[in-house]
C-alpha cells in the first residue's frame, strides 16, 4: 500500500543548532561510534574464536554486542554526519529505513535481555539441568524469538505510521526518525494511532521490564543456596545483567510509556538508549567477567605472535 503524503523529505533538527556545540558533539558521537564498534566486536571475536566460551551465556552476549552494533548503527553515523557536513535532511524512504531497524534491533534486545535473564535463572536455580535445559538447539530457538519478536514489534510500528498522510510541515525536531516526532506532522487525527503506539512500545517495555525484574528478585533469592564464591561470582554478572537492564528500559519506558507527545528531554534520552548504552554494555560484561577478559587477553597475545612472525 502506497504511504498518502505530500512530503518526499524531513528536515532534522538534531540536538542543536549552535555551531559551537555542534562541533563538540560531532568529536563525542564519534568517540562513542568508535567505542561502540570495537568494543561490541571484540565481544563476538572474542566468543566466535575462543573455545572455552562456548556456553549458551556467551553465544546470548555475542548476540547482544551484535545486535548492540547494529542497533547504534541506525542512528549514529547519520547524526555524525550531520553535525560534520551539516545536512540535516533525510528522504521519506531512508526515515521509514530508520525507523524499523531502530525498532527492529530495540524490539530484538528486549526480547534477548529476558532470555539472557531465562538462561541466568536456569543457571543458578536449576544447574545440574544446566546443559540439558539449555542446549544449543534451544539456544537458536530463543535467539529466532527473539529476531521475530522485533520483527513484529517494528512492522506493527512501520505499518502503523506508514499508510498516514504526511502533508506538511517536514521539520522534525529530533536528531532520528521516531514514532512521537513523526505522529506530531501527520495531518489528520492521531489519537487512535498513539494508542497503538503506547501499547506497542510502551506496554511491551513496561511489561518485559517488569517480567526482568522478577525473574532477578528469584535470582537473588537463590543465591543463598550457592557457596561464598559461587554466590559472589553470581552475583556480579546478575549485577552486571541488571545494571544493562536499567540503562536500556528506564529511558524506553520514559519515552513509550505514555501519552503520545514530545519533550525536550526526549532527545537526549533517545541518546542515553541509541547511543550511550550499546557502548556501555560491552565495558559492563566484559571488564566484570574473569571468563571474557582472560579469553581477551589470549586473544591479543595470539593476534601479536602471529603478527611478530
Amino acid at each position: 500500500m502506497e504511504p498518502r503524503k505530500n512530503v518526499t523529505n524531513f528536515v532534522l533538527l538534531g540536538l542543536t543548532q549552535n555551531p559551537k556545540e555542534q562541533k563538540f558533539l560531532f568529536v563525542m558521537f564519534l568517540l562513542f561510534s568508535i567505542l561502540t564498534m570495537v568494543g561490541n566486536l571484540l565481544i563476538v571475536v572474542t566468543i566466535t574464536v575462543s573455545k572455552t566460551l562456548n556456553s549458551s551465556m556467551y553465544i546470548f552476549l555475542a548476540s547482544l554486542s551484535f545486535i548492540d552494533l547494529i542497533y547504534s548503527s541506525s542512528s549514529s553515523p547519520r547524526l555524525i554526519s550531520d553535525f560534520f557536513f551539516g545536512e540535516n535532511t533525510i528522504s521519506f524512504e531512508s526515515c521509514m529505513t530508520q525507523l524499523f531497524t531502530e525498532h527492529f534491533f530495540g524490539g530484538s534486545e528486549i526480547v534477548l535481555l529476558l532470555v539472557m535473564a531465562y538462561d541466568f535463572y536456569v543457571a543458578i536455580c536449576k544447574p545440574l539441568h544446566y546443559l540439558v535445559i539449555m542446549r544449543q538447539r534451544v539456544c537458536v530457538v530463543l535467539l529466532v524469538v527473539s529476531c521475530v519478536g522485533g520483527f513484529l514489534h517494528s512492522v506493527i510500528h512501520l505499518g502503523t505510521i506508514y499508510v498516514l498522510p504526511f502533508c506538511g510541515p517536514n521539520v522534525i525536531d529530533h536528531f532520528m526518525c521516531d514514532m512521537f516526532p513523526l505522529l506530531k506532522l501527520i495531518c489528520t487525527d492521531t489519537f487512535v494511532t498513539g494508542i497503538l503506539v503506547v501499547a506497542n512500545g510502551g506496554l511491551m517495555c513496561s511489561i518485559f521490564f517488569l517480567l526482568l525484574l522478577i525473574s532477578y528478585v528469584i535470582i537473588l533469592h537463590s543465591l543463598k543456596n550457592l557457596s561464598q564464591e559461587g554466590r559472589q561470582k553470581a552475583l556480579q554478572t546478575c549485577v552486571s545483567h541488571i545494571a544493562v537492564v536499567v540503562c536500556f528500559f528506564v529511558p524506553c519506558i520514559f519515552m513509550y510509556a505514555r501519552p503520545a507527545k514530545t519533550f525536550p528531554i526526549d532527545k537526549f534520552l533517545n541518546v542515553f538508549y541509541t547511543v550511550i548504552s550499546p557502548v556501555l554494555n560491552p565495558f559492563i560484561y566484559s571488564l566484570r567477567n574473569s571468563e571474557m577478559t582472560n579469553a581477551m587477553k589470549k586473544l591479543c597475545r595470539k593476534k601479536v605472535r602471529s603478527s611478530n612472525k
